[in-house]
């Protein structure tokens, strides 16, 4: 409402997130959090590793049948998180979406096991016919069960995922008493789930390939079970932010109000004065940003006694917005260029296929009785990582702090442009010693070279990756308003699946590019009739462009918040 009104209502609305101030919450909460997100992360990667050749053996799917149910599930596990964090910041709330997505990525993969058990559940096994042609099809009810069971795994993944948001929940109060409060818990968490993950593609996928699915897939009941136990165990501890309101409707009213008051002229400090932008009941009055102006047209008051009711509120909330409702819309819209970077940076995360295909080519002995599998030599990627936080977390950031004598912190957009450099790195190795490894094979007929040539492109990768992630999720959450930390933690995630989708294209593009003419495309099933060295030294070109974008969005961007909070706490410890 109009500040300095007799019930004296002013500025930005009330925190839409209500967080209790006492003593709960803090580092105390983080091992449920986190033990919860690591057993997700276990199930939900051994499932999907192995799912293609699950439907293959078990349900006699050919590979492209197999291959399209599994994109379409890989399409619905992307979407839900996004999805469910904006209904765990609208309505649900994190702490009941969390809940929710454990009870329901148990019920997935209780199903899926059973589906393993009893044999009336899925195909009888392939008759021997002398076209080797399988007679035993998938019935309706069978492939209904299954899908019955994947969805519910996706859903509930996505539900989990507001774990990341919710663990920031916790630390809300610590992050203006120390420096690098959450870059520690995002860096943690990130090493966490990579471990899992590590866990999962080694041995619970050997689990499911030489002891059966029954067993394979009654590992991870257990897991999805411990995961919902140890979010549930925390509860009593956990701050539980409540939501107000649908962020959704919000942003469209803003954007309604913006237009229907596009006539209004303001001045070109946002406004005339505070005493015209409507705050909601009790809040300390601020005025609009300078950024994106056009928008705080939608929290002008024109007429008080015309715009407003009695009691302070909007007569018209299509036609009049509080402030924070633009602000919010603002912070969305701010972040999308430097989120594109982002995602355009997935492009080199999507190499699997090329990856396994490389792998088989090359030889995987590491001693000799070690045999690397193809599908696991990204592990590389994931190994890095992990060493990687730990030296960063407790070798590089302390050995730096003692040297200047003050607590050294870098800042998100940096380590998110570190990381764009070592991705484009990684593809300039990968191009390297693909092209070495054609050469080779080319003219000598075999390719000799050994799986430790790709270990330092994969490192590289994983390096930046996660270098990278770790601080897109930092930025976001610290630049959206409490209320939109659910969307923040899945923005990324967003990315990555955008990522995909341009991956594809850029494949689809290079492949009809260079197939003209009825020459050999440079994608080619043959890795040596091929040239994927010279597709990823395209793909690396793209990733300097990308990281030079990075940088103009950067200077545009203008300070961020984590610089601030940062840089005043350091102040207050030196004083």
């Amino acid at each position: 409402m109009i500040k300095g009104s007799e019930n004296g209502g002013s500025a930005i609305a009330m925190p839409l997130l209500q967080i209790s101030h006492s003593s709960k919450g803090g580092f105390t909460t983080l091992p449920f959090i986190i033990g919860n997100s690591a057993f997700m992360n276990m199930a939900s990667s051994a499932v999907a590793a192995d799912m293609i050749v699950y439907l293959m053996r078990e349900y006699h799917m050919d590979m492209a049948s197999g291959s399209n149910l599994i994109y379409f599930w890989s399409a619905l596990t992307n979407v839900a998180p996004v999805i469910e964090a904006c209904m765990a910041d609208s309505s649900v709330g994190r702490f009941r979406m969390i809940g929710f997505g454990s009870v329901l990525c148990f019920l997935g993969t209780t199903l899926l096991w059973v589906l393993t058990v009893i044999p009336q559940a899925r195909p009888s096994p392939c008759s021997e016919s002398t076209d080797n042609i399988c007679r035993s099809e998938a019935t309706t009810l069978q492939l209904f069960l299954l899908c019955t069971s994947l969805v519910l795994m996706s859903v509930g993944w996505g539900g989990m995922k507001t774990s990341l948001a919710f663990g920031a929940d916790q630390l809300k109060n610590l992050q203006t008493k120390a420096v690098g409060v959450m870059e520690g818990y995002f860096s943690w968490y990130y090493a966490v789930s990579a471990l899992s993950i590590i866990v999962a593609m080694t041995g619970l996928v050997y689990i499911q390939e030489n002891m059966g699915w029954e067993l394979g897939f009654g590992v991870l009941v257990v897991f999805s079970f411990l995961a919902a136990l140890s979010f549930f165990l925390g509860s009593p501890f956990y701050v539980k932010p409540k939501p107000k309101k649908s962020l959704i409707t919000g942003f469209i009213q803003v954007i309604v109000a913006s237009y229907r008051n596009r006539h209004l002229h303001i001045s070109s400090s946002g406004q005339k004065d505070s005493s015209v932008s409507y705050h909601s009941q009790g809040t300390k009055p601020i005025l609009p940003t300078q950024t994106l102006r056009f928008l705080n047209k939608a929290c002008i008051v024109e007429d008080p006694q015309r715009d407003l009711t009695w009691d302070g509120r909007a007569v018209d909330p299509w036609r009049l917005c509080r402030v924070d409702q633009v602000e919010e819309l603002k912070a969305l819209i701010r972040v999308i260029p430097i989120w594109m970077t982002g995602a355009i940076m997935s492009i080199n995360a999507n190499q699997s296929s090329f990856a396994v295909l490389q792998a088989t080519s090359m030889d995987r002995h590491i001693g000799p009785n070690l045999e690397i599998p193809a599908g696991s030599v990204t592990i590389f990627a994931f190994v890095s990582v992990i060493i990687w936080i730990v030296a960063y977390d407790r070798l590089i950031i302390p050995a730096a702090s003692g040297i200047v004598g003050k607590p050294v912190h870098f800042s998100t957009r940096s380590r998110m442009g570190f990381g764009l450099v070592l991705s484009f790195l990684s593809m300039v190795a990968m191009a390297a010693v693909e092209g070495m490894r054609r050469g080779a094979a080319v003219k000598e007929g075999s390719a000799a070279m050994s799986i430790l040539w790709v270990a330092p492109q994969y490192a590289l990768l994983g390096l930046g990756t996660g270098i990278n992630g770790i601080a897109q999720n930092e930025f976001y959450i610290s630049e959206f308003p409490e209320s939109m930390s659910g969307i923040a933690s899945n923005l990324s995630d967003l990315g990555a699946a955008v990522g995909t989708l341009l991956a594809s294209m850029v494949m689809s593009i290079i492949n009809e590019l260079s197939g003209r003419g009825g020459q050999q495309s440079w994608i080619a099933s043959n890795i040596n009739e091929g040239h994927y060295d010279y597709f990823n030294w395209v793909v690396a070109g793209l990733s300097m462009l990308n990281f030079v974008v990075f940088l103009v969005f950067r200077k545009a961007f203008g300070p961020c918040r984590d610089e601030v909070i940062d840089a005043a706490v350091v102040v207050e410890e030196g004083d």
